[in-house]
């Protein structure tokens, strides 16, 4: 292909594949929010091929009809590469006075974004935002709008290196790594596994729509979520107290929440009491999400300014995105400069974006900026004080096994008693080894001793079979983890009473749950064993083992079509289901992939506890 010629959306009858004419450049937020944005001409580039598709995620957009058959057609490609394959023409291609070809200039523009980076020197978010992202536009299919952007399409202004080195930079400068402005197919790769396997298991996420290959691993990675709005779209005008565009990001924000059908109209009657629920909101969805993380173990480094995050709680930016086998709650990021939050800590950075979207709310509807700390007391952090207690309770009788409605009538009748399991549930799995904090490949980090999946998944299996609880002993052996060492496992007085209370506990659980039901206590308990197996696998993904399945993807992608990826990559996430509420689907494994499909499973085993 030589050059490129879309087609305008006028004429999409035209085209077997019209929706994706909407992909242009075109957004909403580019109109009106019109400081939240640098705009950029871009150019169609060359040689690239499609190195995955994701067909389910395409047809939940409207990119492609319902009954489009899962394979990658000639059609279908020249689509996709028309419409993502591209390159900005940035600042230092204009004053170097760069020509290209005008028959690969696209028509419109492609906007990237301004948002609040902690990375810059300037901290208050003039000079941050998409370093190397440009945003593609949006798509509207069965009441739901949807953002979609491409990472990898060049370097921006607003990256940390141009404004760190206070010069500009040209798309693939190889003296530079992220400020090059572009992305590698193993970025996309790790992203689309990760992704995947969260979003079966109820995360809120972005998801990967397609991935387009260069040479040299170079890639487009396109990604695709109905609101991609991050707190740090709103920080930098708040930090700057510029109350014109912060208004205009609120009000966009919310109205695409509207649209979606996520949040309903006549909640609010004015903007103050737009502006105070979209605080109330954020509260509620960053206190799930903060449990969520604490309880999954979770590593997103949330911070100050909201980059590393969606508006919604949902999960951006698999770079620096981890899921440990065990509480590892001392675990640290290296970036160089500093170290990153831990698991513990995201609690307050997430307490103190729903502060920051109080000051918000009250900067909007009185036009007077007021100091953060007179929010400090304000109900709505005492809401999400509140609602983190009740998503964590809720979470620990998940992770047991109980349904929905058992979990309800726990948390209504026997509060207190689901407080007290939470509480040496905690016991076991904060526990730490002796060997203190050391570091780690990335960063430092200390040994959980503890693997709580392992007793939870164990236990109800054993009372069916003894009928009796565990001597300190047994009980040691099957929630010791791979790190702990000998001294670890000591039993202490202590140790031996939390054990006989965390048994007690949970039976007491499985006695109150169980008298609602038409169940006797051993088929009780027979079902608890079933869902727990499932909630609990024995071997879950780690961030460690996505790291190692994508270099083994890598080393076979070669001889994998399009096809044959988007195969894997729904097999994979289909193994790593966790839902008992969900039927399973266990997608048929071509022969040919049942070997690669075993050395994942592996790796997965191997690292089931680790970082």
């Amino acid at each position: 292909m030589n050059h490129v010629k879309k087609r305008p959306i006028d004429e999409v009858g035209k085209n077997p594949y019209p929706a994706f004419a909407y992909l242009n450049g075109k957004h909403p937020f580019k109109d009106q929010v019109p400081g939240g944005r640098v705009e950029y001409k871009a150019r169609y580039k060359k040689g690239g091929k499609v190195a995955f598709f994701n067909f389910q995620l395409a047809k939940e957009m409207g990119l492609i009809n319902k009954t489009h058959a899962e394979v990658m057609s000639a059609d279908l490609e020249k689509e996709i590469l028309e419409t993502f394959s591209l390159v900005i023409i940035n600042e230092y291609d204009l004053i170097n006075e760069i020509k290209f070809s005008e028959d690969e200039i696209l028509p419109n523009t492609f906007m990237a974004t301004r948002y609040l980076q902690l990375q810059h020197p300037d901290k208050t978010g003039k000079t941050s935002g998409d370093g190397r992202t440009v945003w593609n536009g949006t798509v509207r299919h069965n009441g739901t709008t949807w953002d979609v952007s491409s990472c990898g399409t060049g370097g921006t202004k607003l990256s940390p290196a141009c404004n760190i080195d206070k010069k500009f930079y040209q798309t693939g400068d190889p003296s530079i790594s992220y400020g090059c402005g572009l992305s590698e197919v193993a970025e996309g790769l790790e992203t689309l596994f990760f992704s995947e396997v969260l979003g079966k298991n109820n995360f809120k996420t972005e998801k990967v729509l397609a991935i387009i290959e260069f040479d040299k691993g170079l890639g487009i990675n396109v990604r695709a979520n109905p609101n991609l709005m991050r707190p740090s779209h709103f920080f930098g005008h708040l930090k700057q107290g510029n109350y014109e565009t912060l208004k205009q990001v609120a009000d966009y924000y919310i109205q695409r929440q509207v649209d979606n059908r996520v949040w309903e109209q006549s909640t609010f009657k004015s903007d103050k009491e737009k502006y105070y629920y979209l605080a109330h909101q954020v509260a509620k969805s960053f206190s799930e999400t903060a449990a969520k993380f604490e309880d999954e173990y979770i590593f997103c480094w949330l911070d100050w300014d909201g980059d590393n995050i969606l508006m919604d709680g949902g999960i951006i930016d698999y770079g620096s995105i981890r899921q440990f086998g065990l509480f590892h709650a001392e675990y640290r990021y290296d970036d160089v400069q500093r170290f990153s939050t831990t698991i513990l800590e995201q609690k307050q950075k997430a307490r103190y974006i729903v502060q920051c979207f109080i000051q918000i709310a009250d900067f909007l509807s009185t036009k007077r900026k007021r100091s953060l700390n007179e929010f400090k007391k304000h109900h709505t952090l005492k809401f999400f004080d509140q609602h983190f207690i009740v998503c964590k309770n809720r979470n620990v009788l998940q992770k047991i096994g109980f349904k929905k409605n058992q979990q309800d009538y726990l948390l209504k009748s026997y509060l207190q008693l689901v407080t007290k399991f939470r509480n040496v549930f905690a016991y076991f799995e904060r526990a730490k080894s002796k060997r203190g904090i050391y570091k780690v490949a990335d960063g430092i980090s200390r040994d959980a001793i503890f693997c709580m999946r392992d007793i939870l998944r164990e236990l109800p299996q054993l009372y069916l079979t003894r009928g009796t609880q565990l001597p300190p002993k047994d009980f040691t052996e099957v929630i010791k983890s791979s790190y702990a060492k000998k001294r670890d496992l000591r039993i202490t007085a202590i140790r031996r009473q939390q054990i006989i209370r965390f048994q007690s506990l949970y039976m007491e659980l499985i006695i109150a749950a169980g008298k609602g039901t038409a169940q006797n206590h051993n088929q009780f308990l027979l079902e608890i064993t079933m869902r727990s197996s499932i909630i609990n696998k024995y071997d879950r993904v780690t961030g460690d083992s996505i790291t190692y399945i994508v270099a083994k993807v890598q080393k076979v992608r070669p001889k994998l079509s399009a096809n044959e990826l988007y195969q894997l990559a729904l097999q994979f996430s289909s193994y790593q289901n966790l839902n008992p509420d969900q039927k399973p689907i266990n997608p048929e494994v071509p022969v040919r992939h049942q070997n690669i499909m075993r050395n994942l499973y592996s790796i997965v085993r191997e690292c089931r506890e680790g970082l």
